[in-house]
């Protein structure tokens, strides 16, 4: 068969690849799903599956390029970047409540105006953060956007959590401290997961 040819050829060229087990259960998978779709002469299977999947060659020289990406470090840039937007909030915040500059007024009359645009882009960072783990490291990736999303997360919570029980300055955040904005809040928490898992499935799926 055709499609046993591909298969063999992808495993020998996929070689000692420590998650070769898996990539090799994925592709069968493919393989299956490519000829229950399509109704194709035997002799014309190998060529179909190049079409769709690529090369058995080309496939393998994908998965050694991802074997030599450094999953902590994809991990940690994402961890820097969400450690930044936390940060920046936190300066603007000193910025507006203690020194009162102008600029800082400005920014925070901008910000406080289109809170809800502000979600909503920080929503779609972690949407991008889950596609591009999902890309980049394929199966691999669950268990780095479970870390990576535990450690960006915990600054998070923990800001909510001082603001809530007032052991920060409450005043510093009137008047965005209303029920219908902490419950706003919580439920862009809460979606934050899903839709980093959804970026991830989107990603993985583009990988193959």
């Amino acid at each position: 068969m055709t499609n046993q040819r591909f298969y063999k050829e992808l495993e020998q060229l996929i070689g000692k690849h420590p998650d070769k087990q898996a990539i090799m259960a994925d592709y069968e998978l493919h393989i299956y799903e490519i000829l229950k779709e399509s109704s194709v002469e035997n002799e014309d299977v190998y060529e179909r599956l190049v079409e769709r999947l690529g090369s058995p060659r080309e496939i393998a020289g994908v998965w050694r390029e991802e074997t030599a990406a450094t999953p902590r470090k994809t991990q940690w840039l994402f961890v820097i970047c969400n450690s930044m937007i936390f940060i920046g909030g936190i300066l603007l915040t000193v910025s507006y409540n203690v020194f009162k500059w102008d600029w800082a007024e400005q920014l925070w009359s901008a910000l406080t105006d289109t809170t809800l645009l502000i979600m909503l882009i920080y929503t779609f960072f972690w949407g991008l953060l889950g596609y591009e783990i999902g890309k980049e490291f394929g199966h691999k990736g669950k268990r780095i956007l479970q870390r990576t999303f535990l450690i960006c997360i915990v600054p998070n919570l923990l800001l909510m959590y001082l603001t809530i029980f007032k052991l920060i300055p409450y005043n510093w955040f009137d008047p965005l401290l209303s029920v219908p904005f902490i419950i706003t809040c919580i439920v862009f928490t809460g979606f934050l997961y899903p839709v980093s898992w959804i970026g991830y499935k989107w990603g993985k799926r583009i990988s193959v």
